[in-house]
Parts: structure tokens; C-alpha cells; sequence
């Protein structure tokens, strides 16, 4: 209510004054350059907008004292259990209803793979648990679980943080289709950026581990990136998990590379294979020494 009574009183104070300054005091020149959106906005302004989107995110973790992580990546696309099999039912209805169409035919294979998948989606809600409820030791301190904030198996890793009342970390990005952030992140740790690469490099700052789950465009980026920056030794040394190995070496050759000459041999140890929250979590506290 102040503020609308202090806005209402500059604008009578603003038409009592002479047109004429009151026409420079209402120009676009005027207005302070922080609070000049469209200012902002301008291309040449690219650089201070970069700042203002890593700057934001990191004085929030610094200030609740977030400084060590598990990262979860994954696709959007995978569902919990129960709502697979919910789109699968519906899907076979549809195609029962009229079984030469082909539109039906599609979306039935399409909710079978997804009720295939949710196990993935089971595995990351027991791993975000098992790491909200680590409660830290010499060798491995707490862990924060952070995710790209959105749902499928981002949804899953935070879901299991939450249910083990942890904090846990969204990190959304601003897309022409909104991507809304799930329902099972901490609100004051809940961001949305503008700029990939300034998220890519938040998601990584304060990692203890990767880890991948199956996924599209979006996850093989993040996964080839991070096995770039160990390779080149751009980053310390961390564990990079990938979740379902019959999925990776599906999608990807990574001997024919080695074999190939495209990638060293050792280059294939800069990841491993597993199955479960189990395994994955027990390949992190391996990795820093750090069982029980």
C-alpha cells in the first residue's frame, strides 16, 4: 500500500510540474540504467546480463552455505511408474477404438517404452534419498542434490532429496516453451537462468559427482561436456555415473572411438556403467573413500 500511495503521489507531483520538464524527467534517457529494462535487454549488454545471471544463483548458495553437490542429469521425458502406465492405458484405449490408426499405433509404442523407463525414474528417487540422507564424514561432507529443475528424471532426484528432508537444488532455464520447475525443490533454491552456459557452469562448480540417466540432446550434451572438461583437465578429477549401460552403448560407441583413435584408452575410465541407486551411490563414496 506504500508503494502504491508513493507512486500516486509522484505522478499528481509529476503533473504539476512545467510540461517541458516534465516531458525530459519521463524520457527512456532518464531512468536509472538498473531499472531500464529495455536497456538491459540491448545485445551491447550481453556481458553485464551474463554477470547478473551467475551472480544471482551464487550468492543464494553462498549464503546457505551449499558447497558441495551430486549432480543429476536426465530427460524430461520419463515418468514415475504410476503415470506411465496411466498414458499407456489411455493410449491402448484410443487404439482400441480405432486400431488402423496409425497416430494410436505410434503412441502406444511410445507408452510402452515409457512404462520401460520408469525404473529410471525409481532408481534416481531412491539415489536423491540415499544423498539427502548422508549426513557427511571426513572424507565426503554433506551433499546437495542439484538438478536442471524441470520434470522427468530432474523431478525424480529431487523428489527423493525432498522425501529425505534435504535441501535440494533446481537450476531451470528460460525456453520458448515453458519448462516449469517441479514441485519437489527447496524454494529458495529453486533458479531459472537465461544463458545455458552459465547454468552448464553452476550445475558443475560445486560437483562431487555426475551422474546420467538416459536422456536426449539436452543430457548427451552435458554428459560430452564433462567428459571433455576431465579430459582436457579443465575440472578436478570427479565420478561420472552412467545409469543404464545397455542404453549408453546403444547410443554411443565408445570403444569404436578409442579403437578409432578419436579418444585415448584411458579415456574410457573417465566414466563407469551402473544399475542401481545402490551401485551409483556406492561408486561415489568408493571414489572418495568414504564407506558406511
Amino acid at each position: 500500500m506504500g508503494a502504491t500511495r508513493e507512486r500516486r503521489a509522484a505522478r499528481v507531483g509529476r503533473q504539476a510540474l512545467p510540461p517541458r520538464v516534465r516531458r525530459l524527467i519521463e524520457s527512456p534517457t532518464y531512468i536509472q540504467a538498473d531499472e531500464d529494462g529495455a536497456f538491459l535487454r540491448r545485445p551491447e549488454m550481453c556481458g553485464v546480463r551474463l554477470q547478473l545471471d551467475y551472480w544471482k544463483a551464487a550468492e543464494k548458495l553462498q549464503q546457505l552455505g551449499i558447497s558441495d553437490t551430486v549432480v543429476v542429469y536426465g530427460s524430461t521425458r520419463i515418468e514415475a511408474p504410476a503415470r506411465a502406465s496411466r498414458v499407456l492405458a489411455e493410449a491402448r484405449r484410443r487404439l482400441k477404438e480405432d486400431p488402423a490408426d496409425a497416430r494410436h499405433q505410434r503412441a502406444v509404442r511410445a507408452a510402452e517404452a515409457l512404462v520401460r523407463h520408469g525404473v529410471y525414474y525409481e532408481i534416481a528417487r531412491e539415489l536423491g534419498r540415499r544423498v539427502g540422507a548422508w549426513g557427511g564424514s571426513r572424507r565426503l561432507p554433506r551433499l546437495t542434490i542439484v538438478t536442471g529443475g524441470g520434470p522427468g528424471i530432474m523431478e525424480a532426484a529431487n523428489r527423493g532429496a525432498f522425501e529425505s528432508r534435504s535441501p535440494t537444488i533446481g537450476m531451470n532455464i528460460s525456453l520458448p516453451r515453458d519448462q516449469l520447475p517441479n514441485a519437489y525443490l527447496t524454494p529458495e533454491l529453486c533458479f531459472q537462468f537465461h544463458y545455458f552456459a552459465i547454468r552448464k557452469l553452476h550445475l558443475l562448480e560445486k560437483a562431487k559427482a555426475t551422474v546420467f540417466f538416459p536422456g536426449g540432446y539436452g543430457t548427451c550434451d552435458e554428459l560430452f561436456e564433462v567428459l571433455t572438461l576431465l579430459q582436457t583437465r579443465k575440472i578436478e578429477p570427479i565420478p561420472v555415473v552412467l545409469v543404464g549401460e545397455a542404453y549408453w552403448r546403444s547410443l554411443v560407441d565408445f570403444d569404436m572411438m578409442a579403437d578409432e583413435g578419436m579418444i585415448a584408452p584411458g579415456d574410457l575410465s573417465l566414466f563407469r556403467f551402473c544399475e542401481s541407486a545402490e551401485d551409483i551411490w556406492s561408486t561415489i563414496r568408493g571414489w572418495y573413500g568414504a564407506s558406511g
